[in-house]
Order: C-alpha cells, then structure tokens, then sequence
C-alpha cells in the first residue's frame, strides 16, 4: 500500500513551526534583534528578550505580548552568559546578535579600541556558545545561530577589527556544529550585507556613502532589519533540520556580484 499523500504534507507544512519551544534572542532590544524576536513569536516560539538595555528588551517583550518575557544583560560581565543559560537550561534556539564597531583604519586603532571589538563580537558569543552548547546538548537538540557579516569575506578600509571578529565568529560557529552535532545540535551564521540599523548610522548619514553601498548590492539598496527575520526562522525551525556549519548570505547579491559595470552584451 502507498503512503498517504497527505502524511508528509502536513508535517511541511509544520516545518517552520516553533510552538512550545523557548527562543532566546540577544540584541532584543532593537534592530535586527528585535524584528528576530517578533519573527520567532509569530511562528508559536516562547521568546527570551535579552539586551543590554533593560528597557529596550521589554519594550519588545511587551509588544510580543503573552509568551514573551525580558531579560538584561550585559555580555561582557563575567559569568553573564553562564548565568542566563542555567536560567534558560531548555531553550531551543539562541541568536545572537549583539554587535559593535570602530570605523578606522588599521594604523589609527587603538588595542583598547580593537580589544572592544573583538571582545563583545567574538568573545561574548564564545561564552555564549560555550554556556548554551552543552545545555543543548544534554538535552537532546538546539540551534544555536549568531550574525557574521558580509565583511567575514570581503574587507574595505576601516573594517579591519570588525571583519576579524566577524570571520572568527564564523569558525566558532564551525567548531561548535563539530563538538555538539552528535547531539542535534546545530551552529550557524548568518552574514546580512548593509542593513539599516543603529550600528549603521554613521553609514546613513552621509548621502554619498549610503548611495554607494546601495549601489553594492545586486538589488540596489538597502535591507531592513525584517529582511533578516526568515532566515532566523528557518535555522531556529525544523525546516533546517539538516544545516549546521553553514553561512547563509542575506546579503542582496552583494558578495555575487563583482561591482556594477554592466559591459555591452555584444
């Protein structure tokens, strides 16, 4: 006898699903973050709203509604992370995307200023990792999804420290999906291109650089933070039950597309 046609697509239609399970978003506050955790909550999740700003996050948690609930933290307070993940011990998914920036060249930074850096964009997620990882692990499952970036791969001047971080994010990600992928536990990145948010805002303010950077991107502008929310949802969902290790570009043809000249077809 076949299989019922109707059996398998009713569980697709249940890929994306994430109700009754706890999704915990850093960077809740604004942003990417906080468009994360409206996503994560429209597909069913229960959401952790954790930011810096104590305020923020339950702004957002408020305007999730039922389900939701706020959490402050600062990152870089030793134990911080370990802290909130005895707190949040079954939690399905954790996305990361607290993040920071110094626009300058190599030869003007400071160490205080690349120490900043790297500690919040590489140090911070390695101690989430390290705190979330095993949790997931003894419990069977998890996802465990932070924000790269385009500049992972692509460098321009005054992005030096950030890309650093930003590569090295990419291969803890990496080490993380081999040490815990016997469990279910599944580690990736995501890597936007240029997104209007509050890290860009020096960007933004001068027409000029804005303009080119839109020009950058195969679909000439800019994405907005929503534009992020999918691919959250999907590394957070059973959709990609099968994807850990992985980069996946929400760049807008940025990194396809090799500059703008459109030579003659003949």
């Amino acid at each position: 006898m076949g299989e019922d046609p109707k059996g398998p697509r009713t569980a697709y239609r249940d890929l994306f699903r994430l109700h009754g399970r706890r999704t915990l978003v850093l960077g809740a506050g604004s942003g990417i973050g906080r468009e994360a955790a409206h996503g994560l909550a429209a597909h069913g999740a229960e959401v952790v709203c954790a930011d810096l700003d104590g305020d923020a996050a339950a702004s957002t948690a408020n305007a999730i509604g039922a389900g939701a609930e706020p959490y402050e933290i600062d990152l870089l307070e030793p134990g911080a992370a370990e802290q909130m993940a005895s707190r949040y011990a079954e939690t399905h998914a954790v996305v990361i995307t607290a993040a920071t920036n110094v626009r300058k060249r190599l030869a003007d930074y400071t160490r205080d200023e690349f120490d900043r850096v790297l500690t919040l964009n590489l140090g911070a997620t390695f101690e989430v990792i390290r705190a979330f990882g095993p949790r997931m692990e003894h419990n069977g499952g998890g996802s465990i999804i932070a924000f790269s970036s385009i500049r992972a791969s692509t460098v321009e001047p005054g992005q030096g420290p950030y890309a650093a971080s930003k590569a090295g994010l990419v291969q803890l990600l990496r080490t993380a999906a081999a040490e815990f992928g016997h469990a279910g536990v599944r580690a990736n990145a995501i890597a936007p291109g240029v997104v209007e948010t509050p890290l860009t805002a020096q960007i933004k303010s001068s027409p000029e650089w804005y303009q080119a950077y839109a020009a950058k991107s195969a679909l000439g502008r800019w994405a907005r933070p929503a534009e992020m929310v999918g691919a959250v949802v999907y590394l957070a969902s059973d959709a990609s039950s099968f994807v850990t290790g992985a980069v996946l570009a929400v760049d807008g043809g940025w990194t396809a597309v090799d500059g703008r000249f459109e030579p003659p077809a003949s």
